[in-house]
């Protein structure tokens, strides 16, 4: 398998948008409901939300996978996330589906702990039904932190476990 992980810019903003796009809607709606993935798309993976996630420090990784994105992660540094100002924080992690369950996820994280060296400890949020991914994270080596309920705006909430992976 040649996998990469390629750093994205901003003039990468719309494949980014495609591919959350084609993962969201094959996977959450049964999760969170239609009119919830639409509002979370909308606001969070919109040209301007992107690129200012981008310019306050997420670097977006493509996982590149025989020369074609078949996914990203998005990752900040210490003191750029609320909930661990002491750790890096994985905000987006995304393949698409034809590409799921067949080991790029687990190859897509080990280059990433291998780009993000100097990471110590990596936290997410993952959906508290999101049973499949979390059985993913656990198999990397994450463990729940704590759990938590995160209020989006308009009435939404992410109802989410945070999970940690220590460098060993």
């Amino acid at each position: 398998m040649k996998l990469q992980l390629n750093l994205a810019t901003e003039a990468d903003i719309s494949e980014i948008f495609r591919l959350a796009e084609a993962s969201w809607q094959a996977h959450y709606p049964a999760i969170i409901g239609q009119e919830q993935v639409d509002y979370m798309l909308a606001r969070f993976y919109n040209d301007a939300s992107l690129l200012q996630q981008m310019r306050e420090g997420q670097r977006f990784y493509f996982i590149t996978l025989e020369n074609e994105r078949v996914g990203f992660v998005a990752i900040s540094s210490p003191g750029k996330h609320f909930l661990a100002p002491d750790s890096h924080f994985i905000h987006k992690f995304y393949l698409h589906p034809a590409q799921q369950n067949k080991g790029v996820g687990a190859a897509a994280f080990q280059a990433l702990i291998e780009a993000e060296s100097e990471a110590h400890a990596i936290r997410l949020q993952v959906n508290r039904g999101n049973f499949k991914p979390i059985n993913f994270y656990f198999k990397l080596g994450f463990r729940i932190e704590s759990v938590g309920d995160f209020s989006i705006g308009d009435g939404y909430e992410m109802n989410d476990f945070v999970m940690v992976w220590t460098r060993s």
